[in-house]
């Protein structure tokens, strides 16, 4: 008898438990598949402009390539981490049904963003003696110089268009961010082609185009947040409160800035070392290559962190500890599955996948020998992508920071160093590096979520969401507040 109502109580459980993560399932879905679109379309602005300005010359393709990666590492890329903190200040506050904190979050967030991006102008306006500096031609420099500084207006604009994004984001409005990115990419082909070479503005008109491309984007997006129903509990006025909570949003920003910059720092100087080699033009370009690759299908990964921040972020503050393993599990399971079926694709397509970038054998032939760890670098990025937004949902970029920290600059870039010039496999061992960094950046994230105190982060986002006052008491005054 006992053991008939302990088997029909474990069945249920289970049964429940299925349940539980059908349910994830379909809500991690939702947010992530259209998250990948935006993502996609958004990384296609970067694309068409180096496509349209490698139909002018040389030296405007090469001045634009090297402007739009020293952009991104000094500017864009600075600005989207940072705009990570949203990911837990917001999101927490959402689940919390805390709506004017969440406003006043996204107000903090556009306000601090704006100022760090004055000293990164500065930074642009002295680009061509940078570049110089780092051994560059130049005449590229200056072209360089001249492209960076009128991608200023997009800057400017990127401060307020990556907290929209998030503010739409952490609600799971996804729909908007898909829709304004959609448009505006359709703009900015028409907009590129007429600046570039029907007004003759050169590389000029594309930056001018990217800019007004990012202008329109936070155009579309605040009118969708001022007008659209769905943000009638988000939408709040602006208080000087948004002033007094820039403090807070740099504890979150900064440490949320050094995950995504650090790796991307770590490839960037790994493709910078690449040029020291015999071969470089060979060197450079294969690692180009399998950079653009990782970085392409990255727009997959991210919409599942994407998704895992916004749901665990979510459930803390709504103090559901017990779903973010749930959300945790059901994220890891995606990512994995997505990271071997594209990995496999990959393997069996080593020998043709060259022929995508170039006609050359010898590029055809090395991509193929670093296919293998290309695969093994983008099933680590599935991982680390879910394990970061994970860390950006609960809080606790810090420890994210230090880990990218150790893995990429005490293991990968040593590593991949000693590999590639003292053992001379070159580009190769470089590779290995960054791969080597990946799995050890995914072995200690996996262990500090694993090892996470679910119960203790709902306190610490209960305690920061209502200034370490009772949930309940809370939840009654603004009823009171609301009745009265």
């Amino acid at each position: 008898m006992i053991k008939a109502v302990m088997e029909e109580g474990s069945e249920r459980g289970w049964m429940k438990t299925r349940r539980a993560m059908r349910e994830e399932l379909k809500k991690v879905g939702t947010i992530a598949a259209p998250m990948v679109v935006a993502s996609a379309l958004q990384y296609l602005l970067q694309v068409v402009s180096l496509i349209m300005v490698g139909h002018l010359n040389q030296l405007s393709l090469a001045s634009v390539a090297i402007a739009t990666s020293l952009t991104n590492v000094s500017g864009f890329s600075v600005l989207s981490g940072m705009a990570g903190g949203l990911e837990t200040l917001c999101g927490q506050a959402f689940g919390a049904e805390q709506y004017e904190k969440f406003g006043l979050y996204t107000y903090t967030a556009i306000i601090s963003l704006t100022l760090v991006s004055i000293p990164i102008t500065i930074l642009w306006t002295f680009m061509d003696k940078i570049l110089t500096l780092l051994g560059q031609d130049l005449t590229i420099s200056l072209e360089a110089r001249k492209y960076a500084i009128w991608l200023i207006p997009a800057l400017f604009g990127s401060a307020i268009l990556k907290p929209l994004t998030r503010f739409f984001q952490t609600q799971s409005l996804i729909f908007p961010v898909v829709l304004s990115s959609a448009m505006v990419l359709c703009f900015h082909v028409v907009t590129c082609w007429t600046l570039v070479f029907k007004l003759d503005l050169g590389h000029v008109g594309a930056a001018l185009a990217f800019s007004l491309c990012v202008w329109l984007n936070v155009m579309l997006l605040l009118s969708f947040a001022i007008y659209s129903s769905a943000c009638d509990k988000t939408r709040t006025p602006f208080s000087y409160n948004a002033l007094l909570g820039v403090g807070e949003f740099f504890r979150f920003a900064i440490p949320s800035a050094l995950m995504v910059c650090l790796k991307w720092w770590a490839c960037e100087i790994l493709v910078l070392l690449a040029g020291v080699f015999s071969n470089p033009k060979l060197e450079t370009s294969v690692l180009s290559i399998c950079l653009t690759i990782s970085t392409l299908h990255f727009t997959i990964p991210y919409g599942f962190g994407v998704a895992a921040s916004t749901r665990v972020s979510n459930e803390l503050g709504a103090g559901n500890p017990q779903a973010v393993r749930v959300v945790v599990f059901v994220s890891m399971f995606l990512t994995i599955i997505e990271g071997l079926i594209v990995s496999t694709i990959l393997f069996g397509c080593k020998h043709i996948l060259g022929y995508a970038y170039s006609n050359d054998h010898m590029v055809i032939h090395y991509v193929a020998i670093m296919t293998p760890l290309l695969c093994l670098s983008i099933f680590t990025d599935n991982l680390q992508a879910v394990l970061s937004g994970v860390a950006r949902g609960s809080g606790w970029q810090h420890l994210g920071a230090y880990v990218n920290l150790g893995a990429f600059y005490l293991v990968g870039i040593p590593l991949g160093t000693l590999l590639g010039f003292v053992a001379h496999f070159r580009a190769k061992g470089l590779w290995v590096g960054i791969v080597t960094g990946s799995i050890v950046q995914s072995i200690l994230l996996s262990l500090i979520t694993a090892l996470t105190n679910w119960k203790k982060q709902e306190i610490m986002a209960k305690e920061r969401i209502f200034d370490g006052k009772p949930l309940e008491q809370n939840r009654f005054n603004n009823n009171h507040m609301i009745d009265a």
